[in-house]
């Protein structure tokens, strides 16, 4: 019996960290992308590093978000459904930059970079964990 109340225990403290580090990835997002950025740090001088930034960003917030529910994802349509918030998601705060800031403007081209880094997550992680196993 302390064997099944220990495993319950686990995995409970387990879907608990995956959803703290979404909301954290959430939030760090949102405070990354409306707070002002000091113009002096150094970006190296990579042309479109700002998209790469974006994409890595959505990418791995996709993944944290998917991790968070895999336990809970008994149908497919669920990752559907986390994958079209997070894109409302960036569509929000790209919006919110233009609207709330005058050190930031919206980009239709980052809205791209996250929604790409979104899609490739959604398909990695299908890859990683067949839908025969989420259903």
């Amino acid at each position: 019996m302390n064997y099944y109340l220990q495993k319950i225990t686990n995995n409970l403290l387990e879907r608990k960290l995956y959803f703290f580090i979404a909301i954290s990835f959430t939030v760090a997002i949102a405070i990354g992308s409306l707070i002002s950025v000091n113009n002096s740090i150094e970006i190296p001088p990579v042309k479109n590093i700002d998209k790469f930034l974006h994409f890595t960003a959505y990418f791995t917030l996709t993944l944290s978000w998917l991790f968070a529910f895999y336990k809970s994802l008994k149908l497919h349509l669920k990752g559907i459904v986390i994958v079209i918030i997070l894109f409302i998601y960036g569509i929000i705060i790209e919006v919110l930059q233009g609207v709330l800031t005058t050190y930031r403007q919206a980009d239709l081209l980052d809205i791209v970079a996250n929604s790409i880094g979104i899609v490739t997550a959604w398909v990695i992680f299908n890859k990683i964990f067949p839908k025969n196993r989420m259903k």
